[in-house]
């Protein structure tokens, strides 16, 4: 076989797992995680053989649909941080919200845990620290709520995703959900600068009234050391 042979074997290769995947992520939307290899390979109009040399079994092509979806999530939010800056955080997780109802059957599989998860694990590997580098640069330009951390971000999002699935048309209830954590421009400015505050930077209490000294900007001890361990742990980050 010569080298222009075997590299043209190699593009068809390439090309057919790229058809068989796409054929793939979209009979799993449409019909579920029930539809077979057999009738994949029916849709992709390749044959029974080639989508198994490709995916021997159909947990191993669904790994492989759910690392390239993955992959797609993480292209968009390197996207979404060039193009929005320090709001990408938000516009990312809509999308991965909104994307929810189109890929249900997937994601109960993908949260089952009950197999294997080597395919995907580098793509969700790159996929977390895209994330926390969102979260990050949203943290730094005060765009989120200093007293909510990734893990909550994520559990957030998960119960979002859920509740997508469920009920496709409530972008209301998802939209309250991110503006809950969010700090929009009116609340950041919304005080003069130089004035006193009247709730504490951390836990968001009423401020007790001061006649004297420095204005407050925590209401105890305990808030003061949460916020000096949060800037840390930012620092700490970038």
């Amino acid at each position: 076989m010569t080298s222009s042979t075997a590299g043209g074997g190699r593009a068809d290769a390439r090309r057919n797992r790229a058809v068989i995947l796409a054929v793939a992520s979209q009979a799993f939307a449409d019909h579920g995680t029930s539809v077979s290899l057999g009738q994949i390979a029916e849709r992709a109009q390749v044959g029974a053989g080639t989508v198994y040399r490709h995916f021997p079994t159909k947990d191993s092509l669904m790994e492989a649909v759910l690392a390239q979806r993955i992959e797609e999530l993480t292209q968009s939010a390197d996207r979404h941080r060039r193009e929005v800056g320090a709001d990408a955080l938000f516009g990312f997780l809509a999308e991965v919200i909104d994307s929810a109802p189109q890929r249900r059957d997937l994601c109960r599989v993908f949260e089952s845990g009950d197999w294997p998860h080597t395919v995907y694990r580098a793509a969700g590997e790159r996929f977390n620290l895209v994330l926390k580098d969102l979260f990050r640069v949203a943290r730094d330009a005060g765009r989120i709520r200093h007293d909510i951390g990734l893990e909550t971000v994520r559990a957030l999002v998960t119960a979002c995703v859920v509740m997508r699935r469920s009920h496709p048309d409530q972008d209301r209830a998802v939209d309250l959900v991110l503006d809950s954590i969010r700090i929009s421009d009116e609340s950041r400015n919304e005080m003069p600068h130089g004035s006193e505050r009247s709730r504490c930077s951390t836990c968001d209490r009423r401020l007790p009234p001061q006649r004297r000294g420095r204005p407050a900007v925590y209401c105890s001890a305990a808030c003061r050391q949460k916020a000096h361990r949060l800037r840390s742990e930012v620092t700490g980050r970038g």
